[in-house]
């Protein structure tokens, strides 16, 4: 990053030793940091601050962090990781389902924080909604042939199997939810049904040659939904 612009983080989290510790992790890995200690004001410097990602704490004294994901998800698809002390399934869930692309608790590890915000700023500079074949790693998919390539070898999916792969593939690096996943694959109709979702993970897991364990491809969020490892 020496001869480029900084990345721009803005950061709404209303406890000052945070935001200090913070500013000084990021700033330490070349990013440049702008501060809201409210969610009014957060909403309005991501309006006129143009910031390359969002890191926003729920926890807001004058509005719930949903509330400003909701309001800048109006107007604007820059990335939004959550980072909060709230660590109940329900939460994680409507803060992703609002709009947010990540979510972290706190206490956290900052390599972790630094990696998710590195993910998050390279599925931004590259939209592969625009693309007609995604790649991430060494993985292909074609999206007009429903075609997958593993190191250049063809891998056979059904259909649900592709079209979670695919999914996952247009926002890489990035926590996809388990309803976001069955609305989109499966309908609106089938939102409870997540052991669909299961079992088609699981199916490309072993086409794929990937362990739950020590995944090379697709991360499981714990309750809340997938994440493929965006490559290089």
């Amino acid at each position: 990053m020496t001869n480029e612009t900084p990345h721009r983080i803005l950061l709404i989290e209303d406890e000052a030793p945070i935001r200090r510790f913070l500013t000084i992790v990021a700033g330490s890995a070349g990013f440049e940091t702008i501060e809201a200690e409210r969610g009014r004001a957060g909403v309005e410097l991501a309006a006129t601050s143009a910031p390359d990602v969002v890191v926003l704490d729920l926890g807001l004294p004058d509005m719930d962090g949903k509330a400003v994901i909701t309001a800048i998800r109006e107007w604007s698809q820059v990335p939004i990781l959550v980072l909060s002390v709230r660590d109940a399934e329900t939460e994680k869930i409507a803060a992703l389902d609002a709009g947010a692309d990540d979510y972290v608790t706190k206490p956290f590890a900052t390599g972790e924080l630094m990696a998710r915000l590195r993910a998050l700023l390279r599925s931004r500079k590259s939209p592969e909604t625009e693309r007609s074949v995604l790649t991430t790693g060494k993985l292909s998919i074609d999206l007009a042939r429903h075609e997958v390539l593993l190191d250049g070898e063809e891998i056979r999916l059904t259909r649900k199997e592709f079209d979670v792969l695919a999914l996952l593939a247009r926002f890489a690096g990035r926590l996809v939810t388990h309803r976001q996943l069955l609305s989109t694959v499966w309908g609106p109709a089938h939102l409870e049904d997540t052991h669909y979702l299961r079992i088609a993970v699981g199916h490309l897991r072993d086409k794929l040659g990937d362990d739950a364990a020590e995944p090379r491809f697709i991360v499981t969020e714990p309750g809340v939904g997938y994440r493929l490892i965006a490559g290089e």
